[in-house]
């Protein structure tokens, strides 16, 4: 188990090593959303592959002479103490397993009661759950969060409810999913919480392209986002606005507006 451990931690830093330096810059959205999941099922089905090669024994003629005759051995089973250490290991390992399992439970339950108890708005293929408090809009599969304030009273700007359509068309969901699936059972490697944070960025980086290929002005744009990156987010299982991803994703918008303009 630990070879296994340390082989599927080796693939996944040769993964986002790759990622890092050769990819996150560029304007290849979809192809580094496929990239960054298949860099986490790869990482862990690599070292399940193994090789075998069978080699021939040569044959030994030998010939036992009828003179000899063993002694009777008597074997004396010895009682080896046992082992605590790999006891002790898997104990921990399910513990977390348990912990990150009923965060997750209780993160998709939270989720789903915030569907279930708010207003609703068919919108197009998206459902609009309009929230009784002050939030930053997010995501979660068909369904976009908003604030029922600002809705009703138009103060949601076309590009916001833009993005957070795209991130629903893209089910953008689907792979933090996955991701949260893996960090369950693989709670320990803390290269799996840098891959999840690189999806989620990569998705912004996505739905960011789609409100900017609709014609909308890129410094316009730019300024709604930072208004409303500047509030404060914690959504672990929907698709949000992020502060810290703020410069990244402007670098990107401006080479993108670079690129259109030559």
């Amino acid at each position: 188990m630990l070879i296994y451990l340390l082989k599927s931690t080796v693939c996944l830093l040769a993964f986002s090593l790759f990622y890092k330096l050769f990819l996150e810059k560029e304007n290849i959205h979809v192809f580094k959303r496929f990239y960054l999941l298949g860099s986490l099922a790869l990482s862990f089905y690599i070292p399940l592959i193994t090789f075998t090669t069978y080699i021939e024994q040569p044959v030994m003629d030998f010939q036992v002479s009828n003179s000899f005759t063993p002694n009777a051995i008597e074997v004396i089973p010895v009682e080896e103490p046992t082992n605590w250490i790999p006891i002790l290991l898997w104990f921990l390992y399910g513990l977390g397993t348990l912990f990150f399992a009923v965060k997750f439970l209780l993160n998709l339950y939270r989720l789903i009661e915030k569907i279930r108890s708010n207003e609703k708005v068919q919108h197009k293929d998206y459902v609009h759950v309009l929230l009784l408090k002050h939030i930053v809009p997010h995501t979660f599969m068909k369904y976009i969060f908003l604030d029922k304030q600002a809705f009703d009273n138009y103060n949601i700007p076309q590009e916001i409810l833009l993005h957070e359509q795209a991130h629903a068309q893209q089910k953008h969901s689907l792979d933090i999913l996955f991701a949260e699936f893996l960090q369950i059972l693989f709670w320990f490697n803390p290269l799996i919480y840098s891959i999840k944070k690189d999806i989620k960025l990569n998705h912004e980086f996505l739905a960011d392209h789609e409100v900017i290929k609709q014609g909308y002005n890129a410094k316009n744009y730019q300024t709604i986002l930072l208004s409303y990156s500047s509030k404060p987010s914690g959504y672990p299982l929907e698709s949000s606005f992020n502060y810290s991803s703020i410069k990244k994703r402007f670098t990107l918008m401006k080479t993108h507006t670079s690129r259109t303009a030559i």
